[in-house]
């Protein structure tokens, strides 16, 4: 039986890291049938991979058309993509929640800090009203445990949740409001809000609800309606258990045990330096039930500080609801 579920939550250096990478591509090599084939196709050796640059990213799109799992076990709960009502949506089985839990938790607290500090209202329409959401599943864990009688879930009682909003400004309660995009932006046109000392956290997904615009002004405009200096963004995908936060300027920071490298746009196995516009591709290594290595469908920026950017997305890709914003 693995280890990881242990070492993965104390990395503490780039070495560390990279043993742990190379230990679970050798894993999901051996057990995860797809990734194996994957890899044999491109003619790649497992015994020369030295470094975590160097390991295959499977394409994030194998999670629409086949099971990705790196063991035998079932599913206790199977997560799905948003998508758009004509696409064929990802699919992630999850064979180890707590693993999910536990990621999320201590990525929280490592950008945040104690959960239990804050009030955390959630604006989520579009992924209320669906099953299988895995920011849903994310937010209604942290709503109980911030063990706050104000946190809660808002659909369409928007009058009640700014009533709130007001209420938390005044009693100087910190509070996080978790909205996706279309939403944050129909509440601003709607209400008149002041809440200075609050985080607005959009989650992405504007789903064709209104016209497409750019990161820059969906932050402008969210800024001005909420009265906040910044706008903080969570990234996070149905294919994988970890997320990146940005805490303003669209720029993202991971949790030790994720990374994030950039591709060339024309060659897809190219890692390329920083401060280049290429493919993102993902390291969670949280996904050893699965697959921790996804090239992603979206355009980014690494930086020298390992921050990186989310540029937009590739023109041929369908749109995902969680990331549809273009930059």
């Amino acid at each position: 039986m693995n280890n990881f579920k242990n070492n993965i939550f104390n990395i503490n250096s780039t070495e560390k890291f990279n043993n742990i990478a190379i230990e679970i591509f050798h894993y999901q090599y051996r057990y995860n049938g797809l990734y194996r084939e994957f890899v044999d196709h491109l003619k790649i050796k497992p015994s020369n991979i030295k470094s975590f640059t160097e390991i295959p990213f499977l394409p994030v799109g194998f999670f629409k058309t086949h099971k990705i799992k790196s063991n035998q076990k079932a599913a206790e709960i199977v997560f799905s993509s948003s998508g758009t009502t004509d696409s064929i949506p990802s699919k992630h089985y999850v064979t180890d929640v707590s693993v999910y839990q536990d990621s999320f938790r201590n990525t929280f607290e490592y950008f945040y800090g104690d959960i239990k500090d804050y009030c955390i209202l959630a604006l989520l329409p579009s992924y209320l009203e669906r099953e299988g959401s895995s920011l849903v599943f994310m937010i209604d864990d942290l709503i109980k445990r911030s063990e706050n009688k104000n946190s809660g879930f808002y659909l369409y009682n928007t009058q009640e949740l700014v009533k709130k909003l007001h209420k938390m400004e005044h009693e100087r309660q910190k509070v996080i409001l978790f909205g996706v995009s279309f939403a944050l932006l129909d509440l601003i046109e709607k209400y008149t809000i002041n809440i200075p000392n609050a985080i607005i956290m959009e989650t992405g997904g504007m789903k064709g609800r209104k016209k497409e615009i750019i990161r820059a002004e969906l932050h402008r405009r969210l800024c001005k309606g909420f009265g906040v200096q910044s706008i903080h963004s969570e990234y996070g995908m149905t294919e994988l258990l970890s997320q990146a936060y940005s805490k303003g300027d669209g720029i993202y920071n991971t949790a030790s045990w994720m990374k994030v490298l950039i591709r060339d746009i024309n060659d897809p196995l190219s890692i390329i330096g920083n401060n280049k516009t290429g493919g993102i591709n993902i390291i969670d290594l949280t996904n050893y039930n699965s697959c921790s290595f996804i090239a992603t469908q979206d355009l980014g920026k690494l930086y020298d500080d390992n921050s990186f950017e989310v540029l937009g997305r590739f023109d041929e890709s369908d749109i995902r609801g969680c990331n549809l914003l273009l930059a």
